[in-house]
């Protein structure tokens, strides 16, 4: 199945809080779209792995996603190196995606800017045709995606493009409470964190607002380009 955008996040949930609106923004225009997980968030001071992989499942849905996978590295500690980016190599010629998005270039979790490197390194080796790979069975075809873009997190950055997710914020966050063990909860008995405090999820719609306002909209996500974004027209941006 080929993926249109297909979005990487470190943890599950990561998607859904940088991206989760641009994602649905997508779909509702036709496109397909997916997530890979890097890990399962074992780490994390709250949840499971399994409580996780269902939340992961139930967000899924809700952003109408064609597939999620994920490769199970390992949560805080996996690498940068060969073995980790040829996993992913086999993700992207495996969905052949036109756009993907990835954590953010320098973040408060070490994952996420490691992520964004390994992702950007994958990227361009997915394109060699004398790097081989396969997935059950059988050979791959080198595939590079047109664009790349980091999606923003914890630390704030200047984007370099802002989508336009008015219509969505409501479902994108109904994305990111599917995520029950990890946000505000008065009656979980889970570790306090600090992405667990009663107002995370505020800065999370406030971030959009801003972002919104920058482009003229209500809501938005900004994206830093992984390379100079190219057009032809420039009466289509706007």
């Amino acid at each position: 199945m080929k993926i249109n955008i297909l979005a990487f996040g470190a943890h599950p949930d990561d998607v859904e809080l940088g991206a989760g609106g641009t994602m649905l923004a997508h779909k509702a225009l036709g496109y397909s779209t997916g997530i890979i997980d890097l890990t399962s968030g074992q780490m994390g001071t709250r949840g499971t792995a399994e409580t996780r992989a269902q939340e992961a499942a139930d967000a899924a849905a809700l952003l109408g996603l064609d597939i999620r996978e994920n490769l199970q590295m390992a949560d805080g500690l996996f690498e940068n190196n060969n073995q980790n980016q040829i996993e992913v190599v086999k993700m992207l010629r495996k969905y052949q995606p036109d756009v993907v998005l990835i954590n953010a270039p320098d973040d408060r979790h070490p994952d996420h800017p490691r992520g964004a490197a390994l992702l950007r390194e994958a990227i361009f080796k997915a394109g060699l045709r004398m790097l081989p790979t396969e997935v059950d069975g059988q050979q791959q075809s080198p595939w590079r995606p047109r664009a790349a873009y980091h999606y923003i997190q914890f630390f704030p950055h200047k984007p370099d493009l802002i989508v336009d997710i008015s219509q969505h914020i409501e479902q994108k966050m109904a994305a990111i409470h599917a995520y029950k063990t990890q946000f505000f909860d008065p009656n979980s008995k889970e570790p306090a964190t600090l992405i667990a405090g009663q107002h995370f999820l505020d800065i999370i719609r406030n971030r959009a607002l801003d972002f919104g306002h920058q482009i003229g909209k209500t809501y938005g996500e900004g994206f830093v380009a992984v390379r100079t974004p190219g057009v032809s027209d420039l009466m289509q941006v706007w």
